[in-house]
């Protein structure tokens, strides 16, 4: 079925590759997106397909948007502003951007509804993934009572003190919104079920975990982790591991999420629901910052173990692929070495502007650093 696409945001790291892939299967793309230096840099010239149609404007912007969706069949809603950390002090830039910004796509497309919209969101709904205790009793609400720095045991635990054995998050945890980043996308995801069905439009939401590939923004210290880690290898500095390191991930490649938005929006069975999209693999930051340095030849640089935990951050949160492998046919395809080893030949032709003190400053100027 070939259709016209808008993909908001889809100028972005993961919104160039859904591009891409829907292009690849014979859709129309059109990209609206407000090429924000903070992602794309001063003067941005995004290194978009040129099959598909760009539209600068702001998801904001109801005109953009009404224009942006002139003769559109379906949309990938990606717009937002990223990042756990900084949405802790530019509370009023993330919330209208995510959840304004939201809300101007769905008014709108009251007057040009579509068949149907599949929005992002993120595994930091979750907060605190999923945990066991020692009586084998699945725990929700797992939670750090305090953070000092250097303490010895970062580890939640139950009420008797004793350590939670963190499990496989699945889409029925419920969520534990730690960071305003975290509230803004649970926001756009229920205003994506919640005025899709009444307009005749079919809502799918995917909640991402850690996404990772080359085309990320290697300037932007609020991306992912991945990307951060390279930016400081790549100008020889060392990566900034906060804790102690051992808190566990998924991290999927952005090819995987193309496809899976890709399939999202066509697949029947797909309707109507919210889709956990990882690689179903859990690693800690500490491994995955080793097997970057190795990638990029950089076993010389250890990273810093900074002993403090930022607020709003959460110890282990993991994928559990069981809903989206059996309703979308969803499985992770890429192997993460040969991932991280195509993002250090990319991330090696590049050059960035490293940040990363920069961000530390703002958050442990605000007291967002225990």
């Amino acid at each position: 079925m070939s259709e016209t696409v808008l993909v908001t945001g889809g100028a972005g790291f993961i919104g160039r590759f859904v591009a891409d892939e829907l292009l690849a299967r014979g859709n129309r793309v059109r990209v609206l997106d407000s090429l924000i230096e903070q992602v794309h840099g001063s003067d941005p010239a995004p290194p978009l397909n040129p099959e598909a149609e760009l539209i600068r404007g702001d998801v904001r912007d109801k005109a953009a948007v009404s224009r942006a969706l002139e003769g559109v069949d379906s949309v990938v809603h990606l717009a937002a502003e990223v990042g756990v950390g900084q949405s802790m002090y530019e509370v009023e830039r993330y919330t209208s951007t995510n959840d304004v910004g939201t809300a101007v796509l769905f008014e709108a497309l009251i007057q040009q509804p579509v068949r149907r919209v599949v929005t992002a969101s993120s595994m930091s709904i979750y907060g605190e993934g999923l945990y066991r205790d020692a009586e084998g009793r699945l725990v929700e609400d797992a939670e750090r009572k305090s953070l000092r720095d250097g303490q010895a045991n970062w580890e939640p635990v139950d009420a008797a003190g004793r350590p939670l054995t963190p499990v496989a998050t699945p889409e029925w945890k419920r969520p534990n919104l730690a960071s305003i980043y975290a509230l803004n996308k649970y926001v756009q995801e229920r205003t994506t079920h919640i005025m899709a069905a009444p307009y005749g439009i079919e809502g799918v939401c995917l909640r991402l975990f850690n996404v990772y590939g080359p085309g990320q923004a290697l300037s932007n210290p609020y991306t992912g982790v991945l990307a951060i880690f390279a930016s400081r290898f790549l100008n020889g500095q060392q990566p900034l591991i906060f804790e102690d390191g051992e808190q566990r991930r998924d991290f999927v490649h952005v090819s995987d999420v193309a496809r899976a938005f890709a399939d999202a929006l066509v697949l029947p069975q797909a309707a109507g629901g919210t889709f956990n999209i990882g690689s179903g693999n859990d690693r800690s930051v500490t491994e995955v910052a080793t097997e970057l340095a190795r990638a990029m030849g950089k076993n010389d640089v250890a990273p810093e173990i900074v002993g403090k935990a930022r607020v709003g951050d959460i110890r282990h949160c993991f994928c559990d692929t069981s809903l989206a492998r059996d309703r979308l046919g969803f499985e992770a395809r890429q192997d993460f070495g040969d991932g991280l080893a195509v993002l250090a030949e990319w991330v090696a032709r590049q050059t960035a502007q490293d940040k990363v003190e920069q961000m530390r400053a703002e958050l442990e100027a605000r007291g967002l650093v225990a």
